[in-house]
């Protein structure tokens, strides 16, 4: 690796492209130029994008009015609009597209495999099967119960996902297949629980299954707000033993990392996230499997770019539901079909991309 000279203190060694933070304590930590550049573009495109979900639509709004109504200027129509509507919906955008990537880069991580996706090895299926047992069986479209039944959903699917897994040579490509294979079987469990239900249920579980900001409000966004704010800091605090298990477990083993646990408590933490953004918003696809990659492209960083993910996932997702409003205004449609569109779209740039290589 390029190095570059000790400009910052005698015999100090900083890899080429990073710089050294100091911290409070003494301490200090590399940070990587074009990674954290990236991570504040993207997050100013995903706020900028909000800030066009803010001020347009059928009844358009003016920057400045916005401001002032976010400033306490709080009557009127345009008002509610803004707060009780339109907020919301952009908060929990950013939001779960946050939740998401970050499910995704860890999950991918865990299986070294660039499919190991929780939407693609099953564990949003799994989630989805808990809330829809919630939302059929117990009559209950929101709140904490929705949140308990995804997670709930989603950790049993990892379970048995990562049996199946370790059951053979424990390798990520087990790992993607046997998490195809169940959330096959629980694909048609969730159809026979919405074919059961009366119409008017079975209208609302097949809504949110699509995935839809279409009906957010601050009752279903502040427990995500709540769950986002313990989720996120770990998941980014999480970076240091990715990394590690990157190189491969005997590296991750030779640093001393509690593998087992690490791996256990990485995967909880990854299902938390998925059902967190799964109980707000519904299975919303390809976020978890595209945002990762995309921005390990942009930044170019030679390992894990978490913060980078979260802010990739955050602007795809704002971008996708922006463009779920408008496409057939002043019909709104799912934006998990928008997502599911531009994911398919991504894996045939992708395969055509390799077979160029």
């Amino acid at each position: 690796m390029r190095v570059s000279p000790p400009s910052e203190g005698p015999g100090s060694l900083i890899p080429a492209g990073y710089r050294r933070l100091s911290l409070p304590g003494g301490g200090s930590l590399l940070s990587h130029r074009r990674s954290a550049a990236i991570t504040v573009i993207l997050l100013l495109v995903a706020v900028g994008i909000g800030c066009v979900t803010l001020t347009t639509g059928s009844y358009d709004i003016s920057v400045a009015r916005v401001i002032e109504i976010l400033s306490g200027g709080q009557e009127g129509t345009d008002a509610y609009l803004v707060l009780n509507q339109r907020l919301p919906r952009v908060v929990a955008a950013l939001l779960i597209g946050m939740c998401l990537a970050a499910s995704g880069v860890i999950f991918q991580t865990l299986s070294s495999n660039a499919l190991g996706s929780p939407d693609l090895i099953g564990f949003t299926t799994g989630a989805t099967t808990g809330g829809l047992m919630v939302i059929i069986l117990l009559g209950r479209s929101g709140g904490n119960v929705l949140m308990i039944g995804t997670f709930l959903g989603g950790l049993a699917t990892a379970t048995a996902v990562l049996l199946i897994a370790r059951a053979g040579a424990g390798t990520g490509e087990r790992l993607v297949v046997g998490g195809i294979a169940v959330a096959a079987m629980l694909s048609s469990v969730n159809d026979y629980l919405v074919s059961r239900a009366d119409l008017e249920t079975a209208e609302a579980a097949r809504v949110w299954q699509h995935g839809s900001l279409n009906v957010i409000s601050w009752r279903n966004v502040i427990p995500l707000m709540v769950g986002a704010a313990v989720g996120i800091p770990l998941a980014a605090g999480a970076g240091r033993a990715l990394r590690y298990l990157e190189l491969g477990e005997d590296v991750a083993v030779g640093v001393g990392l509690p593998l087992r646990r690490v791996q256990l408590g990485l995967s909880i933490l990854g299902v938390a996230m998925a059902a967190l953004a799964v109980a707000t918003g519904g299975p919303i696809g390809f976020v978890a499997l595209a945002a990762p990659q995309l921005a390990r492209r942009l930044a170019r960083a030679p390992s894990v770019a978490m913060l980078p993910a979260m802010a990739m996932g955050a602007a795809l997702l704002a971008c996708s539901d922006l463009i779920a409003q408008r496409v057939l205004s002043p019909f709104q449609i799912p934006v998990g079909l928008v997502t599911g569109a531009l994911g398919g779209l991504y894996l045939v740039i992708v395969l055509l991309g390799r077979r160029r290589d």
